[in-house]
This record gives C-alpha cells, structure tokens and sequence, in this order.
C-alpha cells in the first residue's frame, strides 16, 4: 500500500495529533507501567491498586463529557487539547517525590484531570480531520501511534529499571511530554471534510436529547463491558504473583507491540464490515482471556493471554470511538465522545473497587469469572442495537 494511497482521505491534522499521542505515550508508558509494580512496593495490595486506577479513570471521566460540549458549543478542539497534554506532562515527575501509596492516588488522579480535559476534542479533531469512510483506518492509526510510543516508553521503562528504579525514569518520563505539548501548535482546527454520503440537516441547539437511542444503547453496552473490564493491571499482577516484575513489563511490551501492529487493521475491517461486528469479536476474545485465566497461569497461558489482550484491545478501542462518531449528530460528535468517555469511566472506580475486593478478599480466579460474566452480558445486549448506518 503506497503512501498516497494510505493517507487519502486523511488531513495534516491526523500525523500531528498521531505525533502527539506518540510523544505523550512514550512519557506515560514510562511510568504507568510501574504503578502497580510502584504500589505493591509501597505497601498496597490488589485494592489499592484497583482503587489507583478507578480513582484516575473515574476523575478523567467527569470532565471528558464538559470538556466535549464545551468544545462543541464554541467550536473549539485545539486550547483543550493544548490544556490537557500540558497538564499531564508536567504532572508525572511529581511521582518522584511519592513515598506512600496515598500521594500516588493523588497524583494520579491530578494528572488524569488533564486526560479528561483533552480527550472528546482530540478525537473529534481526529473524526474532522477525515473523510468519514476512512474514519475506522482514522481512528486506527491513532491508536497504532499511540501504542507505538507505548511501546518505546515501556521499552525505555524495561531498559532502564533495573539500573534507575522508579523514581529517575519518573524524572526522564518530562522530556517526551515536553515534545508532544509543542506538536499541539501545529494543529489546524478548520478543516474541510469530504463526506462519503449526504448528511440530513441537524438542529443547531445542542442537547443530550438529541443523541440517537442506537447511541445511548451502544454507550450503555460499553459501560456494562467495562464493569467487568480489569485491564492489564490485573494482567501485571497475575503475572508478578509467580514471575518477575521484570517478566510482568516483559509479557506487557509484547501486548502493546501486538496491539500496535493490529490497530490500522482493525479500523480498515471495521470501515469495510462495520463496527459492530469487530466490537462484538473484540468482547469475545476477552470472555476467551478470562476463562483461561481461571483455569491456567503458566507462563506460556500467561503469554499466550498478554497476546489475546493485545488483539482485543486493537479492536475495541478506537472502532468504539469511530461506533461513537457514526451514531452521533454531526454538531454532536465532540459531546457524543464525551458521554461515551464519562460513562465507561465513571463505573471503573467502583468496577475496580470490585474487582481489587475480589482479588484480596476471595481469589484472583474469581476476578477472571467476574470479567465474564459481564463480556457475556454485553455481548448479548448487543442485539438491541439495529443494524442501520449514520455515519456524519
């Protein structure tokens, strides 16, 4: 596939916001990693963890669905996304100076503010910024710059751990997110978009009411699935509980390179058979994942599952946002993105609250049937969503 080829249909703004995310990916992948490693060595256990994770999630949550219709009600993406990045980058060296897992919460959180800042107009800058028959591959290739610094962050993190530890890589984490903040100030905000079909007019008054009953299902879909969602966290953990930390930021690199590769492939087969279907297979794989967990945790089922997660978060992700995007009223896009991003994240405080309980209190078995029962669950929900295309 040649270059003009791949790129037709996408604007400037789809390399430089992929470059950003590059950039800030490499910054954060060099430290959130080492979180659940950095709280265990703090004293924490699963719990604490959990309640790490869903703290930061749940705060990053609250402001996506704001930031998004504030950014549709005055038509701006760019002053958010600027916001945001700088904010988080200059937030991670502060966990240099945690020595208790309770200034690690805080900091997370505080640095997640900036995650909930940017993320509804950047990726509407992403669905603007191409033509809605490429918005899949769009999406896609967002998320395979995205997890390619993901890659070299945690490859850095792997590299230097053992000679720096913790807190210097958390130091070194600046300088990249340095790099993205400056990428923002080439970002066009208008840009004229070929659609692939004709759009129906749209009122012009913005209002949650006017968001699709195909829209608020999907999104309510989403947020039973993320429920029972324990992410790679818990993956990290299992891992730890027989093996290495070392092994555990091993088996995670690889997920991130298997994600990566498979991220453009996704979005093209959800553009050229739908989005529902790639979701739909992406929650299959996890109900797979998590009833190998219950019954193995060799290394090899350990690896073989950082695989599987790799596969199923490249198509997940980013088609879930391009579902969202093709739901969703054209003058819409930005706050549809925003509800999506404030609903799934508002359960993972309590979801993981659950789930580090379950961990503690009962087995880390019993985690992994937890996770599918609601894969299940979401998976059939899926047939009250009709099969009828709106793309904007």
């Amino acid at each position: 596939m040649g270059k003009n080829t791949f790129f037709k249909g996408f604007t400037r703004n789809i390399l430089i916001v992929g470059l950003i995310s590059l950039f800030t990916d490499i910054s954060s992948e060099m430290v959130f990693p080492l979180i659940p490693l950095y709280l265990v060595f703090l004293g924490g256990g699963g719990f604490v963890v959990a309640l790490v994770e869903g703290a930061a999630e749940t705060t990053s949550s609250l402001l996506k669905v704001f930031s998004g219709y504030w950014s549709d009600k005055i038509k701006k993406r760019k002053p958010f996304v600027f916001a945001g990045y700088s904010l988080s980058t200059i937030t991670k060296p502060l966990f240099a100076l945690a020595n208790t897992w309770p200034l690690v919460l805080f900091i997370r959180v505080f640095e997640r503010i900036g995650k909930g800042i940017r993320t509804a107009p950047r990726d509407a800058i992403i669905a603007e910024s191409c033509d809605s028959c490429v918005r899949g591959k769009g999406y896609g290739f967002h998320r395979a710059m995205d997890s390619i610094g993901a890659i070299l962050g945690a490859t850095i993190a792997l590299i230097l751990f053992p000679t720096f530890g913790f807190t210097n890589i958390f130091l070194y984490a600046f300088i990249p997110g340095v790099i993205a903040v400056i990428f923002i100030f080439f970002i066009k905000e208008k840009q004229t978009v070929t659609e692939c079909s004709e759009k129906k007019p749209l009122p012009m008054k913005i209002s949650f009411k006017q968001l699709p009953k195909n829209l608020k299902m999907f999104i309510f879909i989403s947020t039973v699935f993320t429920i029972g969602n324990f992410g790679y966290a818990f993956l990290m953990l299992r891992t730890r509980m027989g093996f290495s930390n070392d092994t555990a930021i091993l088996f995670y690199l690889l997920f991130l390179i298997v994600n990566t590769i498979l991220c453009i492939p996704a979005g093209v087969l959800s553009d050229k058979y739908g989005r529902k279907p790639v979701i739909i297979t992406g929650y299959f794989l996890f109900a797979i994942i998590c009833i190998i967990l219950i019954f193995y945790s060799t290394l090899y089922m350990l690896l073989l599952c950082f695989v599987l997660f790799g596969i199923f978060s490249a198509l997940v992700e980013g088609v879930q946002r391009a579902y969202v995007v093709d739901l969703a009223p054209a003058n819409l896009k930005a706050t549809a993105l925003g509800t999506f991003h404030t609903a799934t994240g508002l359960v993972a405080l309590p979801g993981g609250i659950i789930i580090g309980l379950i961990w503690d209190k009962i087995s880390p078995e019993t985690i992994f049937f937890y996770g599918l029962i609601f894969a299940l669950i979401s998976i059939f929900l899926f047939t009250f969503i009709k099969n009828k295309k709106n793309r904007n």
